[in-house]
């Protein structure tokens, strides 16, 4: 097994699992993350999309309907007094940022910053040793440390 996702000495079965769930749990959340940036970025367009078609009917003589829609839509606060872009930015800022913390704080102190050691420790379990495809890691993998933002981000 590759040493950056060995279990540290000392950390129990049960430890590395509920890490795993936690790190899983983390998983999701950049999901919805991802989720979230692609609503903005559908909402932006859509926005966009209305503003073409209140031009449309314009210009094709439905001047009161155009003014309704670039009135009730175009410019729209998606959610009350928020356009998509301030809901990002409050997830980001918030929730995002404390979960990604308090996900990496436990990672390091369970598991020595060690990440998915759950993952890695099931993979074990579940590859044929000797056939090709299930190798513990790629043939060519270096041991050299490759920098990650990891590397630049504050300690916590």
């Amino acid at each position: 097994m590759d040493p950056a996702h060995q279990r540290p000495p000392g950390a129990d079965d049960r430890t590395v699992e509920a890490v795993g769930k936690l790190t899983e749990a983390f998983e999701w959340i950049e999901r919805a993350r991802g989720q979230l940036y692609t609503f903005h970025q559908l909402m932006g367009h859509a926005d966009e999309l209305v503003d073409d078609a209140a031009d449309a009917l314009a210009g094709a003589g439905h001047t009161r309907l155009a003014d309704e829609v670039r009135e009730r839509l175009v410019g729209r606060n998606t959610i009350d007094g928020r356009w998509t872009f301030q809901i990002v930015e409050e997830f980001d800022d918030g929730y995002y940022t404390d979960a990604r913390l308090v996900e990496r704080r436990v990672r390091d102190e369970l598991m020595g910053g060690r990440r998915h050691v759950f993952e890695a420790e099931l993979k074990e379990t579940r590859r044929t040793r000797g056939r090709k495809g299930h190798e513990a890691r790629p043939l060519t993998a270096h041991e050299a440390h490759v920098p990650t933002m990891a590397d630049f981000e504050p300690q916590v």
